[in-house]
């Protein structure tokens, strides 16, 4: 379905909280949403009204007043004879704003993000939205965090050439199913196609040039990111800079609070749905279909350096992955679900079991010099997209640096950034979300 308008949205600055409220769109009828559904809905929410909401007043006034800067989108060249089509056979797209002075020569890619899908009717759903059909996406979006043109917001990038790609196959742009009818409906499992396109769009409008160049991408888009990371780098010259930065993008692989394995049963109907066990070498017999797609195991085999930027306490997997409406028949949970300040001790507890999750499964990326981590101890999802929580005067900091500061210094070596934050609730400059009841469909 179309996207809603953006919900709502006051933020809380002696507590520093952002609200973010989700509407309920109910069906006449319905008992509650599966856990694909919600997926989808809690992935437009997360994309559409986090980024679109209240931090972006912040934007304008950080800014002095100025509007951040509007792009267009522009849809790929030939993507139909390439295959490279969207989930409903629409063509994809990407928006890019060309740099300037010292950052003309310097590339900003990012991948956008929006959850997946994990079956034809969840897919059949994303048919009809932004996240899997041009035809929903708005024809211009604002440039914001680190793709700010503004370089008091994002004092290392504001002058790049720097593109918002749309995500809109449904599997972190990994798919390359030949097939187009499923079940007798036609279904573009072509992400993989997707990314090739663009990419190669790109390398004819000056990223073959590029100097620096920096792959990024939030939530599935993060995903993407690890899975990409290393063909991106061989599109570039062999004496350029190439990092990538995968923000709130580390699912983790954990029991929830039933002791299900919500998120591998999830990848696991994503993997064999798009054939993605035949696009990643790593996967192997020995593993679940579903633990090929966990960075855990991307993050191994990448040889370009990354930087991981992930709240210990990642709203979206606290929701989704670690307490999962599903498995709290009782609402238990709900209150601590919605907002982190209202958990109770034995359920901050299972958090600081979560947070140890993240860090183990990160361990081996302590040993890489050339690597960088920023793990802050807040109740967020995606912190780079919005100037707010990426480099502002109230912005979150771990060691009294800023998320922008922190990977400033990261890609251009002026220092090694390997910040873990101590536990919750100890940073009192956490921008916390907090949330409304979780809506229906």
């Amino acid at each position: 379905m179309p996207p809603s308008s953006p919900p709502s949205s006051a933020s809380a600055p002696a507590s520093h909280h952002l609200r973010l409220w989700w509407r309920r769109r109910g069906r006449a009828g319905a008992a509650g949403a599966t856990f694909a559904v919600a997926l989808l809905a809690a992935a437009l929410l997360l994309t559409l009204s986090y980024y679109a909401s209240a931090p972006l007043a912040s934007d304008s006034s950080a800014a002095g007043g100025r509007s951040p800067a509007l792009v267009g989108l522009t849809l790929v060249r030939r993507a139909q004879e390439k295959g490279a089509l969207c989930l409903d056979g629409s063509v994809p797209g990407y928006h890019l704003r060309r740099g300037f002075g010292s950052g003309s020569e310097s590339w900003l890619i990012h991948l956008e993000g929006g959850g997946w899908c994990r079956n034809l009717k969840s897919c059949a759903s994303r048919q009809r939205s932004i996240l899997g059909s041009s035809r929903y996406m708005e024809r211009q979006v604002e440039f914001t965090g680190i793709l700010s043109n503004d370089k008091s917001q994002n004092p290392d990038f504001y002058n790049w050439n720097k593109v918002k790609i749309r995500y809109c196959d449904g599997a972190s742009f990994s798919g390359n199913v030949k097939d187009e009818l499923q079940n007798g409906t036609r279904f573009f499992f072509r992400g993989q196609r997707i990314w090739e396109a663009v990419m190669n769009e790109l390398v004819f409008k000056g990223l073959r040039n590029a100097k620096q160049a920096f792959l990024t991408g939030c939530s599935a888009g993060g995903l993407a990111t690890y899975i990409h990371c290393d063909a991106f780098h061989a599109l570039l010259p062999k004496d350029s800079r190439v990092k990538c930065l995968a923000d709130g993008g580390f699912f983790l692989d954990v029991e929830d609070i039933s002791g299900k394995r919500t998120m591998q049963s999830f990848y696991s109907d994503v993997v064999r749905l798009q054939h993605l066990g035949e696009q990643f070498s790593h996967c192997n017999s020995n593993l679940e279909p579903g633990q090929c797609f966990f960075p855990r195991e991307v993050v191994k085999h990448i040889v370009t350096p990354v930087f991981i930027l992930n709240p210990a306490y990642d709203a979206w997997q606290v929701q989704h992955a670690l307490a999962p409406e599903a498995s709290d028949p009782q609402h238990s949970w709900l209150d601590c679900r919605l907002d982190i300040a209202k958990c109770s001790s034995e359920q901050l507890e299972i958090l600081q079991g979560f947070r140890k999750e993240l860090h183990d499964a990160i361990s081996e990326v302590k040993q890489k010099r050339d690597w960088g981590f920023y793990i802050n101890s807040c109740f967020v999802h995606c912190q780079s997209l919005n100037s707010l929580t990426w480099h502002s005067p109230t912005s979150p900091r771990v060691n009294n640096k800023s998320i922008a500061e922190a990977v400033g210094d990261w890609f251009f070596d002026r220092r090694e950034v390997k910040e873990i934050d101590c536990e919750y609730p100890c940073n009192p400059t956490c921008h916390n979300l907090v949330f409304t009841r979780p809506f229906k469909i």
